[in-house]
């Protein structure tokens, strides 16, 4: 990877997704503020730029032959990746981590008041997440693929309700924004899902179970944000020079 002085966190981890083991290592939130540069972020947190970019470095000069190349996709295939790996996901964890979550409220919440906070965040973010998930499915989703098969039919494209594809990624952007927000809140809460000591078994699999909640919605936004949205933007633009 060729590193250049406009390079962003998110370009690093749409190029390997390795990297984003080192950005989680240094505290840097690579999905939601996937746009900063390496040097804004050091400056802004006070992280030493010179080891962060020896650690990427390293991870980039490694082959992984296992890691899966998404930014080579093309987007009618990424987003029905979206819908049947991690909309799915959301949907199948839900309700499990919700029952789990209530359980724990009612049989230690006296000892750790926490587990109410814990659960009601992540209801707000699950609440949250249905109609999210459901308008890039029925909005944003269709018009990507709309454009995506123009391309190969040498064809053209109808005017969105939304004007351009600019307005519901905005809206999705500040979303994704949100739930960044509160998922670490959430890891800051369960002491990055560290069980106490007195936790039982469901107690456990709860915060392990939360823990791969988050890690998955951290891939997810990632792939919308820095590859996604912005190839969808570009193929916009394409297509209005061609008129």
């Amino acid at each position: 990877m060729n590193i250049q002085e406009k390079t962003t966190i998110g370009d690093f981890v749409a190029h390997d997704f390795r990297t984003a083991a080192i950005f989680t290592k240094y505290g840097i939130d690579f999905c939601c503020k996937g746009q900063r540069t390496i040097d804004e972020v050091c400056v802004k947190e006070n992280i030493n730029e010179t080891n962060l970019l020896i650690d990427l470095n390293a991870v980039l000069s490694t082959k992984n032959e296992l890691e899966i190349d998404f930014n080579s996709w093309p987007l009618d295939l990424l987003i029905d990746y979206f819908e049947k790996t991690h909309h799915h996901f959301i949907e199948v964890k839900t309700p499990v981590i919700l029952q789990f979550l209530e359980k724990l409220c009612d049989v230690h919440g006296s000892n750790h008041p926490e587990l109410f906070e814990i659960t009601k965040l992540f209801k707000a973010s699950t609440e949250e997440l249905a109609p999210h998930m459901k308008n890039e499915e029925m909005i944003l989703f269709p018009f990507v693929k709309e454009m995506m098969n123009a391309t190969k039919t040498h064809g053209s494209i109808g005017q969105p309700q939304f004007e351009t594809v600019k307005n519901p990624i905005a809206v999705m952007m500040n979303e994704h924004e949100h739930e960044g927000e509160r998922f670490r809140t959430i890891a800051s809460l369960t002491n990055n899902y560290t069980p106490p000591e007195d936790a039982c078994n469901t107690y456990k699999v709860t915060y392990a179970m939360l823990q791969e909640f988050e890690q998955d919605l951290h891939k997810h936004i990632h792939l919308e944000s820095n590859i996604l949205f912005p190839k969808a933007k570009a193929l916009e633009k394409f297509f209005s020079t061609e008129e």
